[in-house]
């Protein structure tokens, strides 16, 4: 298996918003389920040209061949009080866990937020899921505190994690 690592782009839409469904339905540790996320393609298109061209965000994928096996996303602002910030969020499929995916899209994001000039990056995560906090604590990241009932997943409450790194010289 050889996975390379690229920038989306809006021609990568459609098959964003199926992968997006299938990891969904793999996990209840993301923020949307089997459905995927609620865009169309022409929607997901217009927003991944946003983060293109974005000095502040940018969305990565892992792909393995022509299949989309991981994604990351860095968001920030150009609102001046939180232009300094960036929030990350990864995904990976279940097949392609504990092979190294998750570092080298950590390793994409973290490195596109210094040469953005990021100065804090932050997460959340579910309080569960220890293999992704193990991921990020291995990058540095730190917990700051706990949201209660954050998700709601079957009539159940999960708590979510919050947590940061702050980026040095």
């Amino acid at each position: 298996m050889r996975i390379a690592y690229r920038t989306a782009v809006p021609s990568d839409a459609a098959a964003l918003l199926e992968y997006l469904k299938t990891v969904g339905g793999e996990t209840d540790n993301l923020t949307f389920g089997a459905a995927g996320i609620p865009l169309t393609v022409e929607q997901e298109e217009a927003m991944l040209a946003r983060r293109e061209n974005s000095p502040h965000s940018r969305f990565f994928l892992a792909m393995d061949g022509e299949k989309i096996v991981g994604n990351a996303c860095v968001d920030g602002s150009d609102n001046p009080r939180f232009s300094h910030r960036r929030n990350l969020a990864i995904t990976v499929l279940r097949d392609y866990w504990g092979r190294g995916i998750g570092t080298g899209l950590m390793t994409r994001m973290i490195s596109f937020a210094r040469e953005s000039g990021a100065e804090v990056l932050s997460l959340e995560v579910r309080s569960d899921n220890e293999r992704a906090k193990a991921l990020y604590r291995k990058f540095g990241f730190r917990a700051f505190g706990t949201f209660p009932k954050y998700f709601k997943i079957g009539g159940q409450y999960y708590d979510v994690d919050c947590m940061t790194l702050e980026l040095g010289e």
